[in-house]
């Protein structure tokens, strides 16, 4: 499931490494949304955004719970082995987002894994009332923002609003519009040398932390919280019935997967406006996005039981074994391609052509991830973050 979720994350990742940054909600702000373009838009929006990174998660919080009882097992400290290997992915997560790829999750997941860590041990009906807390405020919170927003569009059009407000609308109707408008700068620097490259990294990865971030902690920990209920449930190992799976995969595929129809045509027909991206964003997040995730999760179980497929579930357990390696080495492979540093692909293809190179990273992926793993223990990086954790170099040849 990791090396699935691994995989699947680069069909987001690749719009955000070749085109401008605002062209990942809105694919009319460049690299084409009619044709090929936007059916590549709509499948990646259905079928993958925000899924992906859910499983990812979803199994880090799983792992959270794992590793803790592992540990005690040992009779070691959880609490010491699991803030040492917090500390150490925040510390590669910060090198990642502002020298490599400003669209980093590592050192999210370590903030947000450091808080739920205090969870790890408590009954199932608490993490999921906490869970569904956090996922209920973020739909409420984008539901106001909507409201509000078109309250203020519908005062400042009345024929008797007050200058005051009509020009209030119309500076924020301006940032609004100025998200679409400034890609000229974005262009620029990436398409030139590390020296034009970095400061721009380094704006972005800065405004991110600093907006984008705060707002995206309470759904991923949601889901961590989510992920230690499905692993004490039997959930990832395949230990619940098949009924229960083929519920999941039916509520998923059938009910919340459909819905996305009417979701896209909403945001299609307003032409991606973002007041409309207000609420369809908690709206997908909260209602469909849950429930689509856990039936990949689900189809992903019901593969690998499979007695069939061996050799394609062997070549992505490998992928998931190395995914912290996969992660990284995905977004030096993208960035190379497509920085000015590099092949300086940044904004020369449209949205679909995009595939063809994912495509090329997956083979490279399944091919070098059992290649190293006949050879190592560890995948690089995940060397690396285990030797920072203890402290000291772990062995990694076998």
């Amino acid at each position: 499931m990791r090396g699935v979720a691994v995989m699947g994350i680069l069909l987001l990742n690749i719009v955000s490494f070749g085109l401008p940054r605002y062209a990942y909600v809105d694919p009319t702000f460049y690299g084409g949304a009619t044709g090929a373009n936007w059916w590549a838009w709509a499948a990646t929006f259905v079928i993958a955004d925000g899924k992906m990174r859910g499983l990812f998660t979803m199994l880090f919080g799983a792992s959270t719970v794992m590793i803790a009882e592992r540990t005690m097992a040992r009779r070691r400290s959880p609490v010491r082995r699991h803030y040492a290997r917090m500390i150490s992915l925040f510390a590669i997560g910060m090198v990642h987002a502002y020298l490599i790829w400003s669209g980093d999750i590592l050192v999210l997941y370590a903030l947000c894994g450091s808080i739920v860590f205090v969870a790890w041990r408590w009954d199932t009906s608490r993490l999921l009332a906490i869970a569904a807390l956090l996922m209920a405020w973020q739909l409420a919170n984008g539901a106001l923002d909507f409201a509000a927003a078109r309250y203020f569009q519908e005062r400042a059009a009345a024929s008797d609003a007050p200058a005051s407000v009509r020009a209030e609308w119309a500076r924020y109707r301006s940032s609004l519009d100025q998200l679409r408008a400034d890609r000229s700068a974005e262009l620029q620097a990436f398409r030139g040398g590390w020296g034009d490259v970095l400061p721009m990294r380094i704006a972005m990865t800065a405004e991110a932390q600093r907006t984008a971030l705060p707002r995206t902690m309470p759904e991923t920990i949601a889901f961590m919280l989510l992920g230690m209920v499905l692993f004490r449930s039997g959930f990832f190992s395949g230990l619940w019935s098949s009924a229960a799976y083929r519920s999941v995969l039916l509520f998923g595929y059938g009910i919340c997967l459909p819905l996305y129809l009417p979701l896209i045509w909403w945001i299609d027909g307003t032409a991606f406006d973002p007041i409309t991206l207000l609420l369809s964003e908690p709206l997908h997040l909260v209602l469909l996005r849950p429930g689509v995730t856990l039936a990949h999760a689900a189809l992903i179980i019901h593969f690998a039981q499979l007695k069939s497929g061996r050799r394609i579930v062997a070549a992505l357990v490998a992928v998931g074994r190395t995914a912290f390696s996969n992660y990284l080495g995905s977004s030096l492979i993208g960035t190379f391609l497509f920085c000015g540093y590099g092949l300086g692909w940044f904004g020369e293809l449209d949205r679909w052509q995009l595939y063809p190179v994912v495509l090329g990273i997956w083979v490279l992926m399944l091919l070098w991830s059992p290649w190293w793993l006949r050879r190592f223990s560890f995948g690089p990086f995940e060397w690396l973050w285990r030797s920072m954790s203890e402290a000291r170099w772990q062995a990694n040849r076998n």
